[in-house]
């Protein structure tokens, strides 16, 4: 399985927006247990529209990422990419926590509009 988090690249940590997000961090699992990442830049997608295909063509199963609009969030759900939005704080530790069955993060999570920024 391959697990995505929207990436801040300054300090580790889950980026705030989805589709303002310049990096994501990709986790291949196998057994339950991550077995290697790696930190793609998605900076040359081409923008929101554009950022589940790319998810997809790297084999992406499921995004843990902070807030997201509901077109986003409908783009992946097409995609088959399971999203776990609302998520806070490191990546790494995120993942684990997920793996382990206790991530923290808010199905409802949504951004209902575009003009403001997310840190």
């Amino acid at each position: 399985m391959v697990i995505a988090v929207t990436y801040n690249k300054d300090d580790g940590t889950i980026f705030g927006h989805f589709g303002r997000t310049e990096a994501f961090k990709l986790y291949t699992v196998e057994n339950g247990k991550i077995v290697s990442s790696e930190v793609v830049s998605s900076a040359e997608t081409g923008g929101h529209s554009a950022l589940a295909p790319f998810l997809k063509e790297r084999g992406v199963e499921m995004l843990i990422a902070g807030g997201m609009g509901m077109g986003a969030r409908n783009a992946l759900d097409a995609m088959g990419i399971k999203v776990y939005p609302g998520a806070e704080g490191d990546a790494d530790a995120a993942v684990e926590a997920f793996l382990s069955g206790s991530l923290s993060y808010d199905p409802d999570a949504a951004c209902h509009h575009h003009d403001h920024e997310h840190g």
